[in-house]
């Protein structure tokens, strides 16, 4: 593997100067890598705008980033649920009604794992439903203002991209045949970075490059994605592993999205996380992203799905 450009300690946020004037739009952020994400941001002067879908949660999580960081960190939450369609699309403009600017919107909310086979109320599997058309909705309807700002789109993937079937379910995306967790999860992880590298194409074609869109994830991280969704085996399994060398802090699993969100010429082809074993853990930096997360046939396809299946079209 090549040598890690940040050093063998990796992306740390002490690369990240002072952001005084910037603004950041994070999706999750009540708890774990989200939560995490948002203090650093603040703790440089950034403006945090959260969404979040528990309003209540949200205002504790403010309260706590205020007594952790200080009273005059500029931060708000704007309600959104990512499984419904019309609240993406309420919160999507109900930020452009707050904010002038979005330097990065950091897609860090998702679903893991779910137990048995759920449909969001526009018809969906849940985690394709939340994971993947909630961050189309989200990300086409916010890019106007990201364009404008020359701002950034960052997605936090997960290495579970590279399980399941490894390719999008085209004949039965909703998984009515053969439903399980892991497959749903999967697909949903592999649609949400796919859909990165090919509008990465799509602005290259379209000569729309003052805007750069980047995938990262977390590695094994001690959060609480499992304990939200996955089954009473899921979260015992992970509960356990959280105890074990095999995963880091929240804080660490927040490094990917907040080197794509702040670092300057990083090179958008490359996919961010732990460089360690697995990829669980360790330095972050670039590390190999497999072929079929960048199929150029698949993503092109998956694009036209997407936008017959909200109806959203991305203004590229």
């Amino acid at each position: 593997m090549k040598a890690n450009k940040f050093g063998k300690n990796g992306w740390t946020p002490e690369r990240i100067d002072d952001l005084s004037g910037k603004t950041f739009v994070i999706t999750g952020t009540t708890s774990g890598t989200g939560f995490e994400a948002a203090k650093i941001l603040l703790s440089k002067n950034a403006k945090v705008v959260m969404l979040n879908r528990n309003p209540k949660k949200a205002d504790d999580t403010i309260q706590t980033l205020k007594q952790e960081v200080g009273s005059h960190s500029n931060v708000i939450n704007i309600t959104l649920d990512l499984s419904i369609q019309a609240s993406v699309k309420k919160a999507a403009q109900e930020v452009l009604n707050t904010v002038t600017k979005i330097d990065a919107l950091i897609c860090n909310a998702a679903i893991a794992q779910v137990p048995k086979l759920t449909l969001t109320v526009d018809g969906w599997e849940s985690q394709m439903g939340t994971n993947y058309f909630g961050n189309w909705t989200l990300q086409a309807l916010l890019f106007p203002l990201i364009q404008k700002s020359k701002g950034r789109i960052v997605t936090v993937g997960s290495m579970g991209y590279n399980m399941g079937i490894k390719t999008i379910n085209f004949n039965d995306l909703n998984w009515h045949k053969d439903y399980t967790p892991n497959n749903a999860y999967s697909q949903s992880k592999l649609a949400q970075i796919m859909t990165i590298y090919e509008l990465q194409n799509k602005l290259a074609i379209n000569d729309k490059t003052d805007v750069k869109a980047f995938a990262c994830h977390p590695g094994s991280s001690r959060t609480n994605l499992i304990n939200t969704s996955g089954s009473f085996i899921m979260k015992f399994i992970f509960n356990l592993m959280k105890l074990s060398p095999l995963t880091q802090s929240a804080k660490k699993g927040a490094y990917p999205q907040l080197m794509c969100a702040t670092e300057p010429n990083l090179d958008q082809s490359g996919f961010y996380g732990p460089t360690g074993r697995n990829f669980w853990t360790g330095p972050v930096g670039v590390h190999k992203l497999e072929p079929h997360a960048k199929d150029k046939v698949v993503a092109e396809k998956l694009w036209q799905l997407s936008e017959k299946e909200t109806g959203v079209k991305w203004n590229i």
